[in-house]
């Protein structure tokens, strides 16, 4: 029979699984009575964790977010991939590298020993890319991802641009080392691409908005075109057929794709 602390552990790793649990699941889980799971529930609200009790025949708990932060409990592979996106994440462009670090430490320090031993054996030597990266306010992340998620039309001054810009933000997006807000501008009537650190929010929002459909059908198609030059967002801005100077079996040999043509003349473009 797991003894009084370690059935609390296990309680609270199920709730943090999954956002609702009938009371006899739980208890068949932890092989202990409905009692003994509502006295396990109780020590953790003494804890500080927020466990709310919904009424009736399929009643259960919920584990609600709360005002601190309250222990947190992590499996071996839950802990590496925190590890792992703590060290990314100081190349982030968030202006986070700090913060990371510090919560890495945090992490490392009340990891068991043979977990820390693992971890220390596994450092990432995350590299910005070359040449100069402002990085985007985390303040700024927060309220444009607020905004989308609200789907709220979004005010703010962009870099020098002489008057404000009204927006429906879709999607924050880190391209290279930089954060973009992919938004329809509604004063230019299109779809825009700004780059979140040269964006400063207005406050308070505009009207919530129903979302339009983006071009190319998701973000990553329509940044791949826009990033190679298509103001539209999807595939490259020309296209065309060439011809090689070759015979068609040395052609087929060496690109995989020529067609078979017999002719010996190059340089139609």
């Amino acid at each position: 029979m797991p003894t009084t602390s370690s059935r609390m552990l296990t309680l609270l790793s199920l709730l943090q699984s999954r956002r609702d649990w009938p009371g006899g699941v739980l208890a068949e889980r932890l092989d202990v009575s409905t009692r003994t799971v509502r006295r396990d529930v109780d020590r953790l609200r003494e804890l500080g964790y927020r466990i709310t009790t919904a009424k009736g025949p399929d009643g259960g708990y919920r584990l609600d977010a709360g005002a601190d932060l309250p222990p947190l409990l992590f499996d071996d592979d839950q802990a590496v991939a925190l590890t792992v996106a703590l060290q990314v994440a100081t190349t982030a462009g968030a202006g986070i590298g700090d913060d990371a670090l510090r919560a890495l430490g945090t992490l490392r320090q009340v990891m068991p020993a043979r977990l820390r031993h693992r971890i220390d054996a596994l450092t990432v030597e995350a590299v910005r890319p070359p040449g100069p990266v402002d990085d985007a306010d985390p303040s700024v992340l927060v309220a444009i991802g607020a905004a989308v998620r609200a789907q709220e039309v979004l005010r703010f001054d962009h870099g020098t641009d002489a008057e404000p810009r009204r927006a429906e933000p879709h999607h924050v997006v880190t391209w290279r080392g930089r954060w973009y807000l992919v938004a329809f501008d509604l004063d230019r009537d299109d779809w825009r691409t700004f780059r979140v650190d040269r964006i400063v929010p207005r406050t308070p929002n505009g009207p919530r908005f129903t979302p339009r459909e983006l071009p190319g059908g998701d973000v990553a198609a329509y940044l791949t075109g826009v990033f190679r030059g298509n103001a539209g967002g999807v595939g490259w801005p020309c296209t065309g057929r060439s011809w090689w100077g070759c015979r068609w079996p040395t052609c087929c040999r060496t690109s995989g794709t020529a067609s078979r043509s017999r002719s010996t003349t190059g340089g139609r473009g």
